[in-house]
């Protein structure tokens, strides 16, 4: 992967791209520019939650369970606001929200696409101030243009996105997102206040050194990735092992640096949880997304993510995706008899 050192903002580098198509519309490329407004702002307030009334719990239960925190709430708002006030997108649907939200307007309803989010993945680690992100998934609607978006326009199949990407506030702000055409990264610029192009082209080495995998639901897991994980930990220096565990709780950190430096990240089903614990739509197909169009893999265990044909907004699926050469041995293990 080559750093790029002549800058090159997110905006110059879309309307690059639409040069290279006469006759494409600008449409999703003013998307993800409005995606990257709405996570400026949720970065504003990542990098001083320490010192607002904006860190901990928000005293409410989401659809899946589990405890909402403030900021949770903070950046589901802010993507929510731009997207609606923007002329790109006809609904989103959202970890924060129990059903889609379609933007019933005349503007909207003549929008190309719908979005998938998850406003800030690994929120649980904003108290301990460990690297979180946001998760994003562009659809073209199937639905007719010119009347309001449908729940059949987001329960496409994760081959039919269009876009996808993520962005991680960490030491630095990225925004990395993958066309069909491939995956670049965008480092935020506090200086300029703009997304600059640092990471492009960017490709998944086909091996790496590293597996990310929850240890402590190890004895819940099926026999083959209990296996699996043992031949991680006892590969010999021969085979390029053993490999070491990175393991940070924050998908989208685990994933962002199996992307740069190759690896391996497991969330599997457990005997309290066959399904698993990631979502399909808004979590599991973006990433897949990218990983493929870097060159990776990415699978439930038994099929391709990809693949995985949607029922509800906030189902659940086994994942496994990282380098290639790591998800092959994988796969060896998880078909053995």
């Amino acid at each position: 992967m080559i750093v790029n050192r002549r800058i090159q903002t997110l905006d110059e580098f879309t309307i690059q791209q639409l040069r290279d198509f006469p006759n494409a519309t600008g449409e999703l490329s003013g998307l993800l520019r409005d995606i990257g407004l709405a996570a400026k702002r949720v970065n504003v307030e990542v990098n001083k939650a320490g010192l607002v009334d904006i860190l901990g719990d928000a005293g409410s239960i989401n659809v899946q369970g589990e405890e909402v925190k403030k900021l949770d709430v903070y950046a589901n708002n802010q993507f929510v606001g731009v997207l609606q006030h923007g002329i790109s997108c006809a609904g989103i649907g959202s970890e924060e929200l129990d059903d889609i939200l379609v933007f019933d307007d005349p503007v909207s309803n003549n929008s190309k696409y719908v979005c998938l989010f998850d406003p800030l993945d690994g929120s649980s680690n904003i108290d301990v101030n460990v690297s979180i992100g946001t998760i994003f998934s562009v659809f073209r609607r199937v639905s007719e243009l010119g009347k309001p978006a449908t729940k059949e326009d987001f329960l496409q199949l994760g081959n039919k996105q269009v876009a996808a990407g993520y962005v991680i506030y960490g030491s630095s702000t990225m925004l990395v997102y993958a066309t069909r055409r491939g995956v670049n990264g965008f480092t935020l610029d506090p200086s300029i206040g703009e997304y600059t192009l640092s990471h492009p082209n960017i490709t998944c080495p086909d091996k790496g050194k590293m597996y990310s995998v929850n240890h402590g639901n190890f004895f819940q897991y099926d026999e083959p990735v209990k296996k699996y994980i043992t031949a991680c930990q006892k590969k010999d220096k021969t085979n390029g092992g053993p490999y070491t565990q990175r393991y940070i709780g924050s998908m989208v950190a685990d994933v962002h640096r199996n992307l740069i430096k190759g690896g391996i990240f497991m969330y599997p089903g457990t005997t309290d949880k066959p399904k698993g614990k990631l979502r399909l739509l808004y979590e599991c197909n973006p990433f897949a997304f990218i990983v493929e169009r870097a060159g990776g893999l990415a699978t439930n265990g038994k099929i391709r993510i990809l693949d995985v044909q949607p029922t509800e907004l906030h189902q659940r699926t086994p994942f496994f995706i990282g380098s290639k050469g790591m998800m092959e041995e994988l796969e060896g293990h998880l078909t053995e008899k």
